[in-house]
């Protein structure tokens, strides 16, 4: 079958298409023939660092689209030929993917082959930030880094839909808050955001910021909390060495500070992680949110999906047509 992958770490040029055998599911694990595969900067930091890379050859992909191709032993539910969206965590940049069978879906009705490959990651990823770790109430406000990428555009849809007071966005760039403006975003703030937030907050700041560019960026959305205000970190994007944050520093106006991975919860919680991604799917069955997928590429020009992601102009989904 045709696929893409590394045999060493670099550049997008390193993404070299292959012929390898065909995949088999074991015990609990489900096949799938690929329709289209999700783009995630995940995969530019298993291409270029080696980021929860097991060994080398790699297949990067952590989720995809398409319809059931065999199921391994002990899986219920789901039937050869079924349409699904998957959570691979890895290998979904090829013809064949085979993902554990807690973290492959049936798709909403309504909801196409195309749409779903957007969903896997971004979608579960967006609704724990808000509802399971962040625990958003009615009134809060939010502000979200990376505000037009996958994440950011389906957070500012799922915060307008919990009732958030104000959600605030902060981009790169004048073009990119542009876009970002139209899922769900009161305003959003070009580079530097303490001052806006302040201003825009009355001096009060957010009740809840999520951060996936750690750095610099991690400690102004802290600054920017408002008494009894939260911070979740979902990345680090930056590539900023980590730093601490202890009992002095959020103590005086009562701070939170969270996390969330959806490649870690994939291992070591996945039940818990599949009925998160229930609740999640269920907005976009119901129309709540949209996933705006942005560009789409034939598998065998991956890198220049993987180009156009690292010169971080790209706005919504990027997909890989199979």
């Amino acid at each position: 079958m045709r696929a893409v992958e590394i045999r060493e770490y670099g550049g997008p040029e390193v993404l070299r298409p292959s012929e390898v055998p065909v995949p088999e599911p074991g015990p609990g694990q489900v096949g799938i023939d690929v329709a289209y595969a999700g783009v995630n900067f995940a995969d530019l930091l298993a291409r270029g660092s080696g980021y929860r890379v097991p060994a080398l050859p790699f297949r990067p992909g952590l989720e995809v689209s398409g319809r059931v191709r065999a199921v391994g032993a002990g899986v219920d539910g789901l039937s050869v030929g079924q349409e699904v969206a998957a959570f691979t965590g890895a290998g979904g940049y090829a013809e064949v993917a085979v993902a554990e069978a807690a973290t492959v879906f049936p798709l909403p009705e309504g909801v196409g082959l195309r749409t779903a490959a957007a969903l896997p990651t971004v979608l579960p990823t967006a609704y724990g930030l808000l509802h399971a770790v962040g625990r958003l109430q009615p009134g809060e406000t939010v502000l979200v880094q990376s505000a037009a990428g996958g994440v950011g555009t389906v957070v500012g849809q799922l915060a307008r839909a919990a009732g958030a007071g104000a959600v605030y966005g902060v981009v790169s760039s004048a073009a990119k808050a542009e876009y970002a403006r139209g899922y769900g975003y009161d305003d959003v703030f070009v580079g530097d955001f303490e001052k806006a937030v302040r201003a825009a907050t009355g001096e009060r700041g957010v009740d809840l910021a999520l951060d996936p560019v750690g750095g610099e960026t991690l400690k102004g959305s802290l600054a920017s909390l408002a008494v009894f205000g939260r911070l979740v970190s979902f990345g680090n994007a930056s590539g900023a060495e980590p730093w601490g944050v202890g009992q002095p520093d959020l103590a005086p106006h009562g701070l939170s500070v969270g996390a969330f991975s959806i490649l870690t919860l994939s291992r070591t919680a996945p039940d818990r992680l599949r009925a998160l991604a229930e609740r999640a799917f269920a907005k976009a069955g119901d129309g709540t949110v949209s996933v705006p997928v942005t560009a789409e590429f034939p598998l065998e020009d991956a890198a220049e999906a993987h180009r156009l992601m690292g010169a971080r102009t790209s706005t919504g989904k990027l997909l890989l047509k199979v």
